[in-house]
């Protein structure tokens, strides 16, 4: 199966769903398969809400393929699209899928890539090569540029009551523009809404000792002002709403 960041989610949650449905026989091999898949990328939600699926489900095939199927039907970058205002300015970190789809959707929308780790180079090719309006923000300028936007979008893979993962450098944008009043808005998209019991090994496995050298961070529910996903924005408190995985603890055993 292909590398964490070579493919997107929708590619990397089919593959999965055939590798892992090729042990679904043996309950005993599908979980040991799922474990070794989430140690590979522990902060994907939509990776642990299929392997949860599958080992609990009664037919774990049939698991596997209603969860690529969601997946690939996942309207989150449609209605992201829809509703950002015209000629505004919006800051992102990174090289989000979800919210790339939707900045490319939307011509009329200026866009501070903000590269915290190497990768919002991608980003800014794509919006270029589609005449975007666009300029980079090193790592340093993330505060400057969540103070001077008019809305701060960040992604997660994974989220609960407790907060979400985000790309580092989402925590700094977050808060600064949570204190300068600028709207924060999470974009999570299918597979993405865990039970706390799921999320919080998740983090355990994905933040360090020294957080400043991980690749993903912890963002307070509190610094967000809407939730972004397949029915549009919606109050932090309904994010709740759309947790359908099940509790699996044996995987993070």
């Amino acid at each position: 199966m292909a590398r964490a960041g070579d493919v997107g989610t929708v590619s990397l949650v089919r593959e999965a769903a055939v590798a892992l449905s090729a042990t679904a026989r043996d309950p005993m091999e599908l979980v040991m398969a799922c474990r070794q898949l989430i140690e590979r990328r522990p902060s994907s939600g939509p990776l642990v809400w299929l392997s949860a699926r599958m080992i609990t489900g009664s037919e774990a095939r049939a698991e596997a393929w209603d969860v690529v199927e969601a997946i690939e039907r996942d309207t989150t970058a449609r209605e992201l699209a829809h509703v950002l205002a015209a000629d505004t300015t919006v800051l992102v970190i990174g090289s989000p899928e979800i919210i790339g789809s939707a900045l490319l959707a939307r011509g009329d929308v200026g866009v501070l890539v903000a590269d915290t780790i190497g990768e919002g180079y991608g980003l800014v090719h794509q919006l270029e090569i589609n005449d975007h309006s666009v300029a980079e923000v090193p790592a340093g300028g993330v505060g400057s540029a969540a103070a001077d936007a008019d809305l701060v979008l960040l992604e997660t893979d994974a989220l609960c009551d407790g907060g979400a993962l985000c790309r580092t450098g989402s925590l700094a944008a977050a808060a600064v523009a949570h204190h300068m009043r600028v709207p924060v808005w999470l974009v999570a998209g299918v597979g993405r809404c865990l039970p706390s019991r799921m999320w919080q090994p998740m983090a355990d496995r994905s933040i360090s000792d020294q957080p400043w050298d991980d690749e993903v961070e912890i963002v307070p529910l509190d610094l967000i002002d809407k939730v972004t996903g397949p029915s549009g924005p919606q109050p932090v408190a309904e994010a709740r709403l759309r947790v359908d995985c099940p509790i699996a603890p044996e995987l993070f055993r």
